[in-house]
């Protein structure tokens, strides 16, 4: 079966005129305009015709104005909320939710640019006898003396150094640039603000934590640096807790 050809006077793509009346009007105005002594009624008529067409396309501008204008409000509105989406998947990706602490992985790139760029103090303090605590009061009562860790921790460091969470006890504090002598003072500082700290019912006691310090320079590895800090905080364990061991040369 044969298909019909197109006829030559037509397109399959072609795209109707939307200004096709006003056009017109546009041609017929012309038309008259050029007519030598045409009687006034002719004039009045075609000038009538512009004048409606003319109404119909501020009308219609009007109208494409406050689309448009909608639309970039609704856009701007989009853009705002996709970047403020962005900003809170960033900060989930990165903090601990319980804490608002950074989370392991955001430690980890931190220390890991730290170490390449300029050297760092690296304490890792890790509170004693925490199962304790979970165990005796449960984990909401366990949750709260963390948050309360972290408060201590924050009064100390203010913007001096970067807190993270790696564990769920076990807390790192890094110091950019830092030398030892400085990350011992800080630590310790630490160490008597969280043994000051008395928390509230039912635990309404004191609680410590050990702590453990590390200087590296400048092209350390991270996991040398860490190693290090970790280590001397299981040297702080096993001589009594609620102590700073600074870690020995690699």
């Amino acid at each position: 079966m044969r298909t019909a050809a197109v006829s030559s006077g037509a397109s399959v793509d072609s795209v109707p005129d939307l200004f096709k009346s006003e056009n017109d009007a546009l041609e017929s105005a012309r038309e008259t305009f050029a007519l030598a002594g045409a009687d006034p009624t002719v004039y009045q008529q075609s000038l009538g015709e512009l004048i409606t067409h003319f109404e119909r396309l501020m009308r219609e501008t009007r109208r494409l104005i406050g689309r448009s204008d909608r639309a970039e409000r609704e856009m701007n509105a989009l853009n705002t909320q996709l970047h403020t989406l962005a900003q809170q998947l960033e900060y989930r990706a990165t903090h601990d939710p319980l804490t608002g602490a950074l989370n392991r992985g955001a430690v980890i790139d931190c220390s890991v640019k730290a170490l390449r760029e300029s050297g760092a103090v690296m304490i890792v303090l890790d509170i004693d006898h925490f199962k304790r605590v979970n165990d005796q009061f449960g984990h909401p009562v366990g949750d709260a003396v963390i948050k309360g860790i972290v408060t201590c921790l924050r009064r100390i460091v203010g913007d001096s150094g970067t807190i993270g969470r790696v564990g769920g006890e076990e807390f790192t504090v890094l110091i950019p640039g830092g030398d030892l002598q400085e990350g011992l003072d800080l630590a310790e500082a630490m160490r008597a603000a969280i043994a000051e700290y008395v928390f509230a019912e039912p635990v309404a006691r004191s609680i410590t934590a050990s702590f453990g310090v590390s200087a590296s320079s400048p092209g350390t590895d991270f996991d040398t640096a860490y190693g290090l800090a970790d280590a001397a905080l299981y040297c702080a364990k096993r001589a009594g807790r609620n102590r700073v061991e600074m870690a020995e040369s690699p």
